[in-house]
């Protein structure tokens, strides 16, 4: 432990008001969306890099041969260039979503440092939004 000086002991006296705790519990649920829509990413990226190997997997199969496909929780026989076509569609799907995702990202991320800027220039060290 160690003692507050009386500049801290001045940050610590400021009064929280209606806007501020509005500002601070939009910093919160700001916060919280972003740790979920990183997670979110972070699954959607690991999907997209197993569909780029699964591409690249299909390139090397043999034309006269069914492929085994995933539809959903199943798999079915489907033709090579069927396959690949659905493979692409899915491709597309999920480069959307991490598009989607990272740009719902930044916007958090611009919300969330404005927030930071006018708590911070308030309330100083007296308060943590790391």
């Amino acid at each position: 432990m160690r003692m507050l000086s009386q500049d801290e002991e001045k940050d610590a006296d400021v009064e929280v008001n209606w806007e501020d705790q509005q500002r601070i519990n939009t910093f919160s649920k700001t916060n919280t969306r972003f740790q979920n829509l990183q997670e979110e990413l972070e699954v959607a990226k690991k999907e997209k890099e197993a569909l780029e190997d699964i591409t690249t997997e299909l390139e090397l199969a043999d034309e006269d041969q069914p492929v085994l496909y995933r539809v959903g929780e199943a798999f079915v026989h489907l033709p090579l260039d069927q396959a690949q076509k659905r493979l692409a569609a899915d491709a597309e799907v999920v480069e959307a979503e991490v598009a989607r995702l990272q740009d719902a990202l930044d916007m958090c991320q611009s919300t969330m440092k404005e927030l930071k800027l006018q708590l911070y220039a308030k309330f100083g060290t007296s308060i943590n939004l790391d």
